[in-house]
């Protein structure tokens, strides 16, 4: 990764993941989605079927303007804003500066998240109770 330091801000130039050099909007946007998760937030965020919405259209179409989302979705400008504000503080979407232009993307790690800590756990338990009633009918 090469970042450097001007005018008091971090810059990121690339980085390199897996072998692969990822220009700079594309790393600042993994840099972005590698911060923390607040798991309270991010359930909180997800409560909302706007908020759904709004993912889903993030998922169909990567790098939305609020305008596109707001016309897309026939909702205010204002009401979209308050609730990618929601889904920039869960950590849900991740944004980037482009001109004047400012681009949202879908951040699909707090969700891997929820998955590996809610959902995960408990397909192992049932993965092993499949396993051992296999193992009774085939042992009779």
């Amino acid at each position: 990764m090469l970042v450097t330091l001007s005018d008091g801000l971090f810059h990121v130039s690339s980085i390199n993941l897996s072998g692969r050099l990822l220009p700079a909007l594309h790393a600042s946007i993994y840099l972005h989605i590698l911060a923390g998760v607040d798991i309270d937030k991010v359930f909180k965020a997800l409560a909302d079927p706007t908020r759904r919405r709004l993912l889903d259209a993030l998922r169909a179409h990567k790098g939305q303007t609020l305008g596109v989302l707001s016309k897309n979705l026939d909702m205010t400008r204002q009401a979209v804003t308050q609730h990618l504000g929601r889904l920039e503080d869960a950590n849900l979407v991740a944004t980037f500066r482009r001109g004047r232009e400012k681009l949202h993307y879908l951040n699909p790690v707090p969700i891997h998240e929820i998955y590996k800590r809610w959902i995960k756990k408990y397909e192992r338990h049932h993965l092993k109770a499949l396993h051992d009633l296999k193992e009774r009918e085939e042992g009779d």
